[in-house]
């Protein structure tokens, strides 16, 4: 049956063969992993014990509707199936093919409470490096019904992560079975996509989403970044001001950096406000500051249409919104993906930087991965001379949907690879 299905023979195989107690799909992005985990998982759900609770969970409600339960409702591959997924948005169950499926988020370690009492006979989990490593072990605790399997997916990670060095590398002395793809490992994806997403990922995250590597976060974390391709001393012409990106300081330097696009089609971070109280020995008060900002912007006839503040500085935010700038709003301060946003602008060649942005210039290249934290299986930079590259990612992270569309296949693949 599985061989009439469109999959390729690395997902037929991966299908037919997870039936182990833990089976683990990892790899790059679009490599067709989650497709054969939720085949998988299917037929799982209709051969599971009728003892014990079928479990999904996911870094949220939310990504659990997003990866799982959205596919098996929407893609054409599961048919008749999508028929007899049964879910209301928001809530905790669902329905799939006749079983009541809980759905549970685990975000941080506290997730690990809802777990207590619970007898499974079946669990997916989506995104599992993501998942705290005590929540997945009262997870396999919890699978405690004869004949019950935990089906996982994941991008990898950093090569000292504990899912992969406490259990994908001991496949062998445990009842489990992994599977590793690559982006090529999916033939029905057209080439031009595939040209597309392999511009969009540069260095480590090119290794991990693309090549599915296990590598470690280390050494620059804009390794990409090159003053004699990035900065820049004259701005084109530009189009439209999208946003200003504010991290927010008092002890230490507050910077904000102008976005602006080129009528080149190009992003350009064309100007840097920056006060750094020790070195100019003056301390400035919220309202100082806005007055600061609003008389930068001015000077530079610049009117953006986003201001993105540090989200821990909600005082700021009301001061610049009682000021009378508009669209000010808590920057999006997810790191890693921030990071990663930053790095295919700068690595595809998308985004120059002016001159003047000095804090910025200067931090970029010193900015760092912490080799303690990577020994301990995290992706975390130092926290350390960060402030103009923070105010650039809560810039470019919280506009990426308008931003990656302008990526040229073309120009990028050679800085991607």
């Amino acid at each position: 049956m599985l061989e009439q299905l469109p999959l390729s023979p690395k997902q037929v195989r991966s299908i037919a063969q997870a039936t182990s107690r833990i089976n683990i799909w990892s790899g790059a992005i679009r490599s067709g992993k989650t497709i054969a985990s939720l085949i998988a998982f299917l037929l799982a759900v209709v051969n599971a014990p009728s003892t014990g609770l079928i479990v999904v969970v996911g870094r949220s409600l939310q990504t659990i509707e997003r990866n799982v339960l959205d596919p098996l409702q929407t893609i054409e591959l599961f048919g008749p199936v999508a028929r007899q997924v049964h879910h209301t948005r928001g809530a905790t169950t669902a329905v799939i093919l006749g079983r009541t499926v809980h759905l549970i988020g685990a975000s941080d370690a506290r997730a690990e409470g809802r777990l207590r009492g619970l007898t499974a006979c079946l669990a997916y989990v989506d995104e599992a490096t993501l998942m705290p490593e005590g929540f997945w072990n009262q997870l396999l605790g919890r699978l405690s019904v004869p004949g019950a399997r935990l089906l996982a997916t994941t991008n990898p990670d950093g090569p000292a992560h504990w899912l992969r060095r406490r259990f994908i590398q001991r496949a062998g002395e445990l009842d489990l079975r992994s599977w590793h793809f690559t982006l090529d490992d999916n033939p029905s994806l057209a080439p031009e996509y595939v040209a597309s997403l392999k511009a969009e990922y540069v260095g480590l995250w090119y290794k991990r989403f693309i090549d599915g590597a296990w590598v470690q976060a280390e050494g620059a974390v804009y390794d990409m970044f090159d003053p004699g391709r990035h900065v820049i001393d004259v701005l084109p012409q530009i189009a439209r001001w999208t946003c200003v990106g504010v991290d927010y300081g008092t002890v230490n330097p507050l910077s904000a950096l102008l976005i602006g696009h080129g009528t080149d089609g190009r992003l350009y971070a064309a100007s840097e406000y920056r006060h750094d109280s020790r070195a100019a020995r003056q301390q400035l008060t919220d309202a100082q500051y806005s007055a600061r900002m609003r008389d930068w912007l001015a000077r530079l006839d610049a009117h953006p249409e986003w201001v993105f503040v540090d989200p821990s500085a909600a005082s700021f935010s009301t001061q610049l919104w009682q000021d009378g700038l508009t669209g000010v709003t808590p920057a999006v301060n997810d790191v890693l993906d921030g990071i990663r946003s930053v790095s295919v602008a700068l690595g595809s060649g998308l985004l120059s930087i002016h001159r003047s942005c000095t804090g910025l210039i200067e931090e970029l290249p010193g900015y760092a991965w912490d080799d303690a934290a990577a020994e301990r299986g995290e992706d975390k930079p130092l926290k350390l001379n960060d402030h103009s590259c923070d105010a650039l990612r809560y810039a470019l992270h919280s506009t990426a949907h308008d931003w990656r569309g302008l990526i040229r296949p073309e120009e990028a693949h050679g800085a991607a690879a």
